[in-house]
């Protein structure tokens, strides 16, 4: 029996949200480096790199050309930047570092909560993509996925040894995680369901969307946390995990 394609979407959603758990239960109960930390960061930046470029960008241009590929990847980024300037002044700044610049509710009341929707903003894009991926031919892109659950674990891990050093508790981290993951098949199902009743230029743009909303997201969040720790290698990291996933790409073709 074959699966509702929408029921689909969210599962992969979900999947690739899992990632963050595990993630997460690698940093706050394994003593992992900093700069080992990093360099998995600046991995898991390379892959999503590749993956908006070649999968989602490509898509988008193919659906729409260039107006709605061109406004869609710049409204997600403007969108984005907007958010996470204002979640930033309120203390989700340093989300995705696992050093000890997360502040903690007692330097900064109300960071836990901008945090945990920070780390919201973050995986919203992402997997709104795999819904969409869904709607030519109804199968998904796996390469999509791959590429965010595999970006997922560094995000995951590197967030919550920072969350753990600003001395947030195991239920709150790890409810923040479950939460996203659950919300990540969500919105991967909102992605199809809501879109594949549009035109191919809406489509397009909203995967163009969400392709801005993730650059502006690794520029942010998580290529700092590569760059400070790992900065003498962090460049040839980024450069492997853009390999794997653009290897990934072309065997999906």
């Amino acid at each position: 029996m074959t699966l509702p394609l929408w029921l689909q979407a969210g599962f992969w959603g979900l999947v690739a949200g899992s990632a963050l758990l595990l993630g997460a239960a690698a940093g706050y109960w394994a003593r992992i480096p900093q700069r080992v930390v990093a360099a998995i960061m600046a991995f898991g930046g390379g892959v999503l790199i590749s993956a908006l470029s070649f999968d989602l960008m490509d898509e988008a241009y193919k659906r729409g050309g260039f107006d709605s590929t061109s406004i869609g990847f710049l409204s997600g980024a403007a969108v984005y930047t907007a958010a996470n300037w204002y979640l930033s002044r309120q203390g989700a700044k340093h989300r995705k570092r696992s050093g000890g610049q997360q502040p903690s509710e007692e330097e900064t009341s109300g960071s836990g909560l901008a945090i945990a929707v920070g780390a919201l903003l973050d995986g919203i894009p992402e997997s709104i993509a795999i819904g969409v991926s869904m709607i030519k031919g109804g199968v998904v892109s796996w390469v999509a996925v791959v590429a965010i659950f595999l970006s997922n674990i560094p995000e995951g891990l590197s967030s919550s040894a920072g969350m753990k050093k600003a001395g947030r508790s195991v239920r709150y981290i790890f409810g923040v995680w479950a939460a996203i993951a659950i919300i990540s098949g969500v919105a991967a199902f909102a992605g199809y369901a809501v879109f594949s009743h549009f035109s191919e230029e809406v489509i397009a743009a909203t995967t163009a969307v969400a392709a801005g909303g993730i650059l502006a997201m690794l520029v942010d969040t998580m290529i700092p946390e590569a760059f400070e720790e790992a900065h003498n290698f962090a460049g040839l990291i980024t450069v492997l995990g853009f390999l794997l996933a653009f290897i990934l790409t072309k065997l999906g073709d």
